[in-house]
C-alpha cells in the first residue's frame, strides 16, 4: 500500500479523510513527518491554498503529498465566506463564531442556497493534480446536530431533511464535498 502525506493540521479533516482512504492508501500526518509548522494559506482561491500546502511539504520534506482547502459558498452572501471559511469571524478560527456570523448575516433572508466546495491538490512524483468535490444544499435558520465539524450543524445537503451534523460520519462521507474530492483522488491513485 502506498504512503502519502496529508498536509493538514486539522485533526477533524485528518480523521475524516483517513476513514475514507482506509485500506486503499496509508496516510501520514504532518506529525508523522515531524512537520510542526503552520503552513501558510495566503492564496485567494481554494486551488491556490491547496497547492501552497502541498508544495510546502514536497519542497521541505520531499514526500508525495496532498492537501485540501474547503469553502462554504452562500449565494445570498456573494459566495462568502468562501476561501476564508475557517476564519470568517476572525483569526481565532472558531466554528461557533463562524456559524453565528453566517446566521446573523442571513437573518430574515429567504434565499439560503449554499454549497461546500473542496479542492485537493496532489503532488505525486513531481506532478501536480487537482480534484474538486461539490455538494449543494442550504443554510438552516438554527444549528442542528452534534456530529461533524465547522459549519456542519447549519448545512442541510440537497435531498436531505437534516444537517451534516445529524448524519453519521459514513453517511456524510458518502455525499460530502470532501468525500467526493477524495473519491476522485482514490480513482486517480488506483490507475
Amino acid at each position: 500500500m502506498s504512503k502519502i502525506v496529508f498536509a493538514t493540521n486539522n485533526q477533524h479533516k485528518l480523521e475524516e479523510v483517513s476513514s475514507i482512504l482506509e485500506g486503499k492508501v496509508e496516510i501520514l500526518s504532518l506529525n508523522d513527518i515531524n512537520c510542526f509548522e503552520d503552513i501558510p494559506e495566503t492564496a485567494d482561491t481554494l486551488e491556490g491554498n491547496a497547492l501552497l500546502k502541498a508544495r510546502f511539504v514536497k519542497e521541505k520534506y520531499g514526500y508525495n503529498c496532498f492537501a485540501d482547502d474547503t469553502g462554504l459558498e452562500i449565494k445570498a452572501l456573494n459566495n462568502a465566506p468562501g476561501v476564508i471559511s475557517a476564519r470568517y469571524a476572525g483569526e481565532q478560527k472558531d466554528a461557533q463564531d463562524n456559524m453565528r456570523k453566517v446566521l446573523t448575516e442571513l437573518n430574515g433572508e429567504s434565499e439560503r442556497q449554499a454549497r461546500f466546495r473542496t479542492v485537493i491538490a496532489l503532488i505525486l512524483d513531481g506532478q501536480e493534480h487537482l480534484f474538486e468535490g461539490i455538494v449543494t444544499g442550504d443554510i438552516t435558520e438554527t444549528a442542528f446536530g452534534n456530529g461533524g465539524f465547522g459549519y456542519d450543524p447549519i448545512f442541510r445537503p440537497e435531498g436531505y431533511d437534516c444537517t451534516f451534523a445529524e448524519l453519521s460520519s459514513n453517511e456524510k462521507n458518502s455525499i460530502s464535498h470532501r468525500g467526493r474530492a477524495v473519491q476522485k483522488l482514490i480513482e486517480f491513485l488506483s490507475r
